[in-house]
């Protein structure tokens, strides 16, 4: 989740280097953990979660209507997300951290598997790839993001939009990508965004998610790293749906909005991974500047 540009570009917290990328789509950097330029396309993997529980403080506020978002573009440096404070890491977290490859071949693995549509929104057709080296199974990452989606609090169960998982005969609409830091940042670089070996961005082809946001999570996020994958999909594919603007912190104590650059800083919110509540209210805030 990055803060927006002129650019395309997990939304999402990167640095741009130029001026637009591939023209067709703006590309979206985000930083969501210790930087995620997401999300956040090339690759992603998600990992489910617990949900979280936060009360409903707010009357349901519907995404932003089409016509009022701004063009994709979502420049924020790494450094930003790097001053993320050394605040203490899970055992989980930590121990993931140890593991991570830095570099890998630059070459995917497509999950295989096949899924029916979810939710009943505009159909997305999604792929899911991870990198050759990287230690995760392509149809594991997959089952995960489609579990993710297809969560009673994220996009789907609300009508913004249906998602269908495409295996390798398939032709997907995006392609969410799981890539390690290296491979990440040259992905991302390609269409002109600097992501600092630490987080994720969204390209014109789809969202890639650093390998090491979606195996260690963020510091700023109080949850386990399985949770924080939730908030790296809902956050990188909100921005596919259309969703282009960031949102601030709507007030001290409630849950920051799954469009926020959590990784940035919460500002008085508290973590929160799902665009919905567990009443089925959005949980909206102010524009981010």
């Amino acid at each position: 989740m990055g803060k927006r540009g002129a650019g395309r570009g997990t939304g999402r917290g990167g640095k741009r280097r130029g001026g637009p990328g591939r023209g067709a789509r703006p590309v979206r950097l985000t930083l969501l953990g210790k930087g995620t330029l997401g999300l956040g396309g090339l690759g992603l993997v998600v990992i489910g979660a617990a949900a979280l529980n936060a009360p409903a403080d707010r009357g349901p506020t519907p995404p932003p209507a089409a016509a009022d978002r701004p063009a994709r573009g979502y420049g924020a440096s790494p450094q930003e997300a790097l001053t993320a404070s050394a605040e203490p890491r899970t055992t989980e977290s930590a121990r993931a951290a140890r593991s991570v490859p830095r570099t890998g071949p630059g070459t995917f693995t497509a999950a295989r598997a096949a899924g029916d549509a979810t939710g009943n929104g505009p159909l997305r057709s999604y792929a899911v790839e991870v990198e050759d080296g990287s230690g995760l199974d392509a149809d594991r990452a997959a089952a995960e993001i489609r579990t993710i989606l297809a969560h009673e609090r994220s996009w789907a169960a609300h009508g913004r939009a249906a998602f269908r998982l495409v295996g390798t005969d398939g032709q997907p609409d995006f392609t969410i990508k799981i890539a390690t830091a290296d491979t990440a940042d040259r992905l991302c670089a390609a269409e002109n965004m600097d992501t600092g070996g630490e987080l994720n961005c969204e390209t014109s082809f789809g969202v890639v998610v650093n390998l090491k946001r979606w195996l260690t999570g963020s510091p700023k996020f109080d949850g386990p790293p399985a949770e924080y994958r939730h908030l790296i999909i809902n956050h990188e594919v909100g921005h596919e749906i259309g969703i282009r603007r960031h949102l601030g912190c709507p007030g001290p104590g409630r849950p920051a909005p799954a469009m926020m650059q959590q990784i940035k800083g919460l500002d008085g919110c508290r973590s929160n991974a799902w665009p919905y509540d567990a009443q089925g209210s959005y949980l909206d805030g102010p524009e981010a500047p």
